[in-house]
């Protein structure tokens, strides 16, 4: 095959996986096995210029980074809303729609999406540019950004001019994970998805805009050559055909009080949704009556935007309690008199920090209105002082840590008040605590409570003391019998045989998370080479900048670090990265996409899911016609009646057992 096919097929093939994953909810590849053909394509690309596709995936992962965000004027104005707050104002706006049109009158209802507007322009069916709102006449060229937006088709089926918008956000999901992955890097929480979202689009490097998980809804055709569309509701069709993921739910409604139900539906019920909406937007379906109601200077009469009230709640901070990271940062917490909100009852909300508590001038015992930044992190939002008593009492950060008693510091430049004792037993603590979780050495047994008995009890004073506990040490502890005593020490003792990357991820490297520890681990494949390697070794890796590969090899050279695994390789703990765990095996699954569903009798999901990787096959999250077959287990699910509905062979765990003593992929196919 020439390279121009080869690449080709890559791009075809990529394109084909990206619609699965993104679009469709489906995917049918590993995310290892698509960085590969992504790493092929790209290397082709290279070294063949001339034959890189417009809508080569590869745009995706971004390019140079720019020194500025040019101007671009938008062709048609971007105005904002105006807003209603309430039925009263819904229903002003349908007497005045129905005022100044003749005939029936169609509305159609969209959900206001928490995040940033954006125009994308489109020509002979190839992404143009693209920019942000600005004033809504003129916004910033953010184009190589919004490539990075894998739902943003760079190639369509359409030769006319056209223009759509659409809003770029983050699901909530999402928004989770990338906060995980800031505390895990001792790095400062996103306040919400759409600050998240706004932040990600504006980064001057749009390789950091690749790296954030944004997705897009569009929710208007803005203008298109040569082509009669006579609704609103028949140009999302004709989007969504094209490819675009259009605004999810919309309804065609004839009157304005089933409008207004259908708001008051989703003003109860937003939580269920997996993205943030602050709202629902009304529109006129025609784009005729449209054309005869014109605009205002700011917004068109023919659409308007109902805001959700925001959910403030009154309620009294109690006491300011620090608590002390795993990397020494100390972080304020108001301690709430307990209030119901956005569905859940809140009596605690952190503060951040000192500034955060200066610039908002909160005290103990100050009344105060909170609410959910995007509906998940309670936040004081205000102090109301009219309400001040004269009870209230300023707070100041200890100079202290309240654990240890060392003076704290705050480093120049930083938010953070910090403790920089390194032997401080609240982050031994949550070093600890850390090193044993499900994404660093997952032992089983060791939660929250007994690792704190056991510090108290000075059974262990750092990580590595773990792997010398005996069962004697921890049979008498609070809530610890035989059975439990026994079964810690196995988990512990297992853990001596995890991944390289387990190990480098739970010794609690400034800014080296479960990726960074894989990369670190696949390159170097011992710890020894790690804890020798340069500067400029680490740089050279993928992802790897100044900032993490100075903190490797400061993290290396630490006397008391150097203590700890030298203890950790005496217990026999695994240094090295394994070999293929499944050489001699058989690849009966070669080729196969197995899906795994419901609770098996005796097998647990990762061991099943290892057992058919490690035999060649691939177990997929979804159920396609490609599926070869289901493993199913007890409350199986939408999975197993899907895989019903597409004729797609079930198994139990019985069958499957009797299939992994086969020896050829033939005879699984033979036994199905």
């Amino acid at each position: 095959m020439d390279i121009e096919n080869k690449i080709k097929n890559l791009v075809d093939e990529i394109n084909y996986h990206n619609e699965k994953y993104y679009n469709q909810d489906s995917p049918e590849i590993s995310d290892y096995e698509y960085d590969n053909l992504m790493k092929e394509l790209i290397k082709l690309e290279e070294e063949n210029p001339n034959l890189k596709r417009v809508d080569s995936p590869s745009n995706r992962v971004g390019g140079k980074p720019l020194d500025k965000f040019e101007q671009i004027q938008h062709k048609v104005a971007m105005l904002s809303l105006s807003n209603a707050f309430s039925k009263e104002d819904l229903k002003d706006f349908d007497r005045r729609v129905r005022g100044m049109v003749s005939g029936d009158v169609e509305y159609v209802v969209e959900f206001k999406i928490d995040g940033l507007s954006v125009g994308l322009t489109y020509n002979n069916g190839v992404f143009e540019k693209g920019a942000t709102r600005g004033n809504g006449i003129v916004g910033e060229d953010i184009s190589k950004n919004l490539m990075t937006v894998k739902s943003i088709p760079l190639k369509l089926d359409e030769d006319n001019e056209f223009a759509v918008r659409g809003e770029v956000y983050i699901s909530k999901k999402n928004f989770e994970k990338v906060n995980r992955q800031q505390e895990d890097s001792n790095l400062q929480l996103f306040a919400n998805p759409r600050n998240l979202a706004a932040g990600s689009l504006r980064q001057l490097d749009p390789k950091l805009t690749a790296k954030r998980p944004l997705d897009i809804f569009i929710f208007n055709l803005e203008y298109i050559e040569n082509k009669a569309i006579k609704s609103h509701s028949e140009s999302l069709e004709f989007l969504e055909n094209l490819g675009f993921k259009v605004s999810p739910n919309y309804k065609v409604f004839k009157n304005i009080d089933d409008v207004i139900n259908h708001i008051e539906y989703w003003t109860e019920n937003r939580s269920s949704l997996d993205f943030e909406i602050d709202g629902m937007v009304v529109k006129v379906n025609s784009l005729e009556q449209r054309e005869s109601m014109g605009y205002t200077a700011k917004s068109p009469r023919w659409a308007i935007a109902y805001k959700f009230p925001a959910e403030k709640k009154k309620t009294k901070i109690k006491e300011i309690i620090v608590e002390v990271g795993r990397t020494g940062t100390i972080t304020p917490t108001a301690i709430l008199e307990p209030v119901r909100l956005a569905g859940t009852t809140v009596s605690r909300a952190t503060l951040h920090n000192e500034d955060y508590i200066r610039e908002k001038e909160i005290m103990v015992n100050d009344t105060v209105l909170v609410q959910k930044a995007g509906d998940i992190i309670p936040q004081v939002l205000e102090v109301i002082k009219e309400e001040r008593t004269g009870d209230e009492i300023p707070f100041n950060m200890p100079d202290k840590c309240p654990v240890c008693l060392e003076p704290t510091v705050r480093l120049e430049g930083e938010a953070a008040v910090k403790c920089i004792n390194m032997s401080c037993p609240a982050q031994i603590r949550r070093g600890i605590i850390h090193f044993v979780s499900r994404e660093a050495m997952n032992i089983d047994g060791l939660g929250e409570s007994i690792i704190t008995l056991l510090l108290n009890k000075n059974i262990i004073r750092d990580v590595s003391d773990l792997y010398y506990i005996e069962k004697e040490d921890v049979i008498d502890l609070e809530r610890m019998g035989e059975k439990s005593a026994d079964n810690l020490i196995k988990s512990i003792q297992k853990s001596k045989e995890n991944e390289l990357w387990r190990l480098i991820n739970g010794l609690g490297i400034k800014y080296i998370g479960v990726k960074a520890a894989k990369i670190l681990a696949n390159n170097f494949k011992d710890l020894d080479k790690i804890m020798d390697a340069k500067k400029e070794d680490l740089v050279n890796l993928e992802e790897f900048g100044d900032t993490m590969a100075n903190s490797v090899i400061k993290f290396f050279k630490e006397e008391k670090n150097i203590h700890v695994i030298n203890k950790l390789k005496s217990a026999k703990i695994n240094t090295k990265l394994k070999e293929d765990k499944g050489l001699g095996l058989e690849k009966i699954f070669d080729g196969m996409k197995i899906v795994l569903t419901g609770t098996l009798p005796t097998l647990k999901r990762n061991d099943a899911k290892e057992m058919i990787e490690l035999r060649g096959g691939k177990a997929t999250s979804s159920v396609s016609k490609s599926t070869t077959f289901v493993l199913a287990g007890e409350e199986a699910g939408s999975k197993l009646t899907k895989a019903n509905e597409l004729g797609v062979k079930v198994i139990d765990e019985e069958k499957f057992l009797e299939i992994l003593n086969l020896s050829s992929k033939e005879e699984v196919q033979e036994n199905l």
